[in-house]
C-alpha cells in the first residue's frame, strides 16, 4: 500500500524563488496514496479533494447526507458514503483529511487515530498542497470569497489556467468570464495547471488560489507567495475573544509570506485593515489598495455607473464597469486586478474579465421575482424582487443593503427594501449587538428568525436571543419584527410585499430557504 510521504525534494520549483519551499513543512506526495475525506461534500473540501486527485491520489470520502457536490464528486469516479456513525474507514488509507467542522471525536476520526493514520484538518492539507505551487492566499474579515471568484475567473480569462479554491460557488469559475460559456454547475474549485502556460510567469509553477479563512487561525495553515488582506475587524469572538488578538492573527498570517527577495508580496487595505500592526517588520514587499487617495493603488468608484477606475503612483491602470453592484464590489474587483497583475496577467484582458463577472452564489444573488397582487379585487399588480446573500458581519450586513438601496432604488416604484436576516451564532449576536444594531439603516422593515445555533455552548444559547437584536432595532427606529418557523416568515412576506418591493434574505445558515419558499409559495 503506498504511505504518505511528506517531501520538500518532489516538489516542484518554488515560486519566484529557491527558497521558498522550506518555508511551513514539505510538501505532499500524493500519487497513489488513498486519502479519505471526512466531510467532502463542502465547497472547500470538494475542491481539494479534486486538487488531491489531480495530483495522482486515490480519493474517496464520506459526509452527512447526499447533495449536489456529492454527486458531482461520485459523478467524476470520487466514492462517497453516508454511513459516518458507524466509524468504519475503507482499507489502505494513508491519509484522512477532515473539515474544520470535524473534531476528534468524530467516529471516524477516532478510528483512524486507532489505526495509526495521519489526519490533518482541511487547512493544513491546502497549506501543504501549496508547497511548489505558486500559492496566493485572500484573507480578510470581508470579501474573501467573491475576490477569490473574481481572481479565479479572471486568470482563467487571462490563459493562466489557475486552480483555486473558495468557499462558495459560481457558474464562470471554471469557464471564465470571457467567451466560453459559463458552466451548467456552480463549482467552488478549478484543478488548473501544474506550471503557468502564459504570461511573464509562464514556466512558474502552477497558481493555486485559495480563500484564506481566519476562524480559529485555520490560515495559519497557509504557505502562500502572495496575499492580500481586505480588511481586519472584530469577528469569531468566540475563538479571539478580543480585537487585538484578532490583529496580531491576521499580523502572524502575513509572517508567513516569504521576504521580497524571494517573491514574497502582500496587498492590504489601506484602510479598516490595521495595516500599521499588521506589516511591521514584514520582510516581503508591501503596497497598499483602498478609495484614499494616499494608498499605492487608488480605487475610484462611481456607484450610478458603476465604473471603476484603479490607478498606480498616479498613473490610470485599468478602467471598467463592473457588473455587480456595491463600493465594496468594486474594492474586491480592484484586489483581484492587482493580484493578476503580479502573477503576469495581462491588465486590459484581466479588466475585460472582471466587467463580464456577475458574481458568485449567496453574494447579492438574484433568486428571481414574483408577481403580486393589491387592492380587494386584485387589481393592482407589480412585482418583487428576491435577493439572497451570505452576508452574517455587521459591516457585510450594511454595505449590502446600500449597494441593493443604490443598484434596485425600490423607492422610485414606490417599493420597500425588506430585509430577512438571520443572525449567526449567539457568541456573534452577543458580541457585536451594537454594531449589529446600526447596520439595518438602509432597510425599510427587518424580520429577524431564530439565532442559527452552531458551534456555541448551550451557555451561549441562552444569553443573547433573536429578540433582543430586534428590540435594539426597534429603538434606533427601525420597524423590525422576530417571527419563526420559516413557514411563518413566508407567510408574512406574503402579506407585506408590494409591487416594488425588493427582499433580501441574508444570513450563513439555512435562511436561503426563505427567499426560495417565498418565490415558490402562490401568490
Amino acid at each position: 500500500m503506498p504511505q504518505l510521504r511528506l517531501t520538500q525534494s518532489d516538489a516542484a520549483t518554488p515560486p519566484l524563488a529557491a527558497t521558498s519551499a522550506v518555508r511551513g513543512g514539505a510538501a505532499l506526495r500524493l500519487a497513489g496514496v488513498h486519502v479519505y475525506f471526512i466531510g467532502i461534500g463542502g465547497s472547500g473540501m470538494s475542491g481539494l479533494a479534486r486538487v488531491f486527485a489531480a495530483r495522482g491520489a486515490r480519493v474517496s470520502g464520506s459526509d452527512q447526507a447526499p447533495s449536489a457536490a456529492t454527486a458531482s464528486l461520485q459523478h467524476a469516479g470520487i466514492s462517497v458514503d453516508f454511513e459516518q456513525a458507524s466509524g468504519l474507514l475503507p482499507g489502505e488509507i494513508g491519509l484522512v483529511v477532515a473539515s474544520a467542522a470535524i473534531k476528534p471525536d468524530h467516529p471516524q476520526w477516532a478510528q483512524a487515530t486507532r489505526q495509526g493514520i495521519t489526519v490533518m484538518l482541511y487547512a493544513e492539507a491546502l497549506g501543504r498542497v501549496m508547497q511548489g505551487a505558486t500559492g496566493v492566499a485572500i484573507a480578510g474579515t470581508h470579501g474573501k470569497s467573491t475576490t477569490t471568484a473574481m481572481l479565479g475567473s479572471a486568470l482563467v480569462d487571462a490563459g493562466l489556467d489557475p486552480g483555486v479554491i473558495v468557499g462558495a460557488t459560481s457558474r464562470q469559475l471554471k469557464n471564465g468570464n470571457l467567451g466560453v460559456a459559463p458552466d451548467d454547475d456552480s463549482v467552488g474549485f478549478r484543478v488548473g495547471a501544474g506550471t503557468i502556460p502564459s504570461g511573464t510567469l509562464a514556466g512558474r509553477p502552477g497558481v493555486l488560489v485559495a480563500e484564506a479563512c481566519e476562524y480559529n487561525r485555520s490560515f495559519h495553515n497557509y504557505r502562500p507567495t502572495i496575499a492580500s488582506i481586505s480588511s481586519v475587524e472584530a469577528d469569531h469572538l468566540d475563538v479571539y475573544g478580543t480585537l487585538d488578538a484578532v490583529v496580531e492573527s491576521f499580523r502572524q498570517f502575513a509572517l508567513l509570506l516569504p521576504p521580497a527577495s524571494e517573491g514574497g508580496r502582500l496587498l492590504i487595505a489601506h484602510d479598516n485593515a490595521h495595516r500599521r500592526e499588521v506589516t511591521a517588520g514584514l520582510s516581503c514587499d508591501v503596497q497598499t489598495i483602498g478609495f484614499s487617495p494616499e494608498a499605492d493603488w487608488v480605487v475610484a468608484y462611481d456607484p450610478r455607473t458603476r465604473e471603476v477606475r484603479l490607478s498606480h503612483d498616479r498613473r490610470e491602470v485599468a478602467i471598467w464597469r463592473n457588473s455587480v453592484p456595491g463600493a465594496h464590489n468594486a474594492f474586491n474587483a480592484s484586489v483581484a486586478l492587482v493580484l493578476a497583475s503580479w502573477l503576469g496577467a495581462e491588465v486590459p484582458r484581466v479588466a475585460a474579465s472582471l466587467a463580464a463577472f456577475t458574481g458568485v452564489d449567496r453574494r447579492l444573488q438574484l433568486l428571481g421575482e414574483r408577481v403580486v397582487t393589491s387592492g380587494a379585487t386584485g387589481e393592482g399588480r407589480g412585482t418583487v424582487r428576491v435577493f439572497d446573500d451570505y452576508g452574517h458581519h455587521p459591516t457585510e450586513v450594511d454595505v449590502t443593503l446600500r449597494a441593493l438601496r443604490e443598484a434596485e432604488r425600490p423607492e422610485e416604484r414606490g417599493g420597500r427594501l425588506i430585509c430577512v436576516f438571520q443572525p449567526h451564532q449567539h457568541s456573534r449576536t452577543k458580541h457585536l449587538m451594537e454594531e449589529f444594531a446600526a447596520s439595518f439603516s438602509q432597510a425599510d422593515v427587518v424580520i429577524v428568525p431564530h439565532i442559527y445555533f452552531v458551534r456555541d455552548s448551550e451557555e451561549d444559547r441562552h444569553q443573547v436571543t433573536a429578540g433582543d437584536l430586534v428590540d435594539r432595532l426597534r429603538e434606533k427606529g427601525v420597524r423590525a419584527m422576530h417571527l419563526y418557523p420559516f413557514d411563518a416568515i413566508i407567510e408574512q412576506l406574503g402579506t407585506l410585499c408590494r409591487g416594488g418591493d425588493v427582499v433580501v434574505v441574508m444570513g450563513a445558515g439555512d435562511v436561503w430557504k426563505i427567499g426560495t419558499g417565498y418565490l415558490a409559495a402562490r401568490p
